[in-house]
C-alpha cells in the first residue's frame, strides 16, 4: 500500500508515520512538506490508497489544498489533519471531499482508527463532530470550489501566490518562468473564477477560508 503524509510539521509527520507503519508494516510511505512537493508526489505515485492532508500546509488557503486535490484525485481518499477542532470546520471538510478528520491532538489509537476506518470505506470524524448536524455549505462556497476545482495545479499555485500578496514578477521568479507565462495564467484565473480583476479573485479564493471572518492580505493591482 502507499501512503501519501502531507504535513509541514516535522515532528506531527513523524507522529503520523509511526501510526500507519504500525497499522501497514509494509506500506510506503511519501513525504511532502508544502503544497508544491504535494503536487509532485501525486503526480509521481501511481496506485495511492490514502492521503494524509495538513489544512495548513505552505501553498495553500484554507480548504483550497483538499478542494483542488479532490478534483484532480477523485478517487483518492483523503484524511485531514489539523489542530482546528471546531466541529463546524470538522463538517466543512467532510462537505468538500473529505472522508475523515483527524485533530492533532488525537492519540495515536484514534488515529489508527481513523486511518483503519477511511480505508474500509467509512467517513471517520471524533466523536466531537460525529454526532453534530450536516454542515450545508453556503452556495457562494460551492461556486468557488467548483471553480477552484478546474484550476490546473500551476493556476492553482499563482492563485495561492496572489492570496499571499505577491506580484507577478515575484510570482514568475519563485517559479522560474516569465512575467508574461504569469499574465497568461492570470487571464485563465480570473475567466475560470468569474473575476474581473486580481481583487475580485482573492476575495473569491478567501471564500474557503477556515473562518470565512480572516482578512486576505491586500492585494496591489497590476497592469
Amino acid at each position: 500500500m502507499k501512503f501519501i503524509i502531507a504535513d509541514d510539521h516535522p515532528l506531527f509527520r513523524d507522529a503520523l508515520k509511526r501510526t500507519v507503519a504500525s497499522l501497514f508494516p509494509m506500506a510506503q510511505l511519501i513525504e511532502a512538506d508544502t503544497t508544491a512537493s504535494l503536487q509532485q508526489r501525486l503526480e509521481a505515485a501511481d496506485d495511492l490508497d490514502l492521503l494524509l492532508l495538513d489544512l495548513h500546509m505552505p501553498g495553500s488557503s484554507g480548504f483550497s489544498g483538499l478542494v483542488h486535490v479532490r478534483a484532480r484525485y477523485p478517487s483518492l481518499p483523503v484524511i485531514v489533519v489539523s489542530g482546528n477542532e471546531e466541529p463546524s470546520v470538522m463538517r466543512r471538510a467532510i462537505a468538500h471531499g473529505a472522508s475523515g478528520y483527524i485533530p492533532k491532538s488525537s492519540s495515536l489509537e484514534e488515529m489508527a482508527q481513523a486511518i483503519a476506518g477511511v480505508l474500509d470505506g467509512d467517513v471517520w470524524l471524533p466523536a466531537s463532530a460525529a454526532g453534530s448536524q450536516q454542515t450545508q455549505l453556503a452556495p457562494d462556497e460551492v461556486d468557488i470550489a467548483e471553480r477552484i476545482r478546474d484550476l490546473t495545479p500551476q493556476q492553482f499555485r499563482v492563485l495561492m501566490m496572489l492570496a499571499d500578496g505577491l506580484l507577478n514578477k515575484q510570482i514568475a521568479y519563485e517559479l522560474n518562468v516569465s512575467e508574461a507565462t504569469i499574465k497568461a495564467h492570470m487571464t485563465a484565473i480570473l475567466r475560470k473564477l468569474g473575476a474581473s480583476n486580481r481583487t475580485q479573485a482573492v476575495v473569491a479564493a478567501a471564500r474557503l477560508q477556515l473562518d470565512p471572518s480572516m482578512r486576505m492580505v491586500e492585494v496591489i493591482e497590476e497592469d
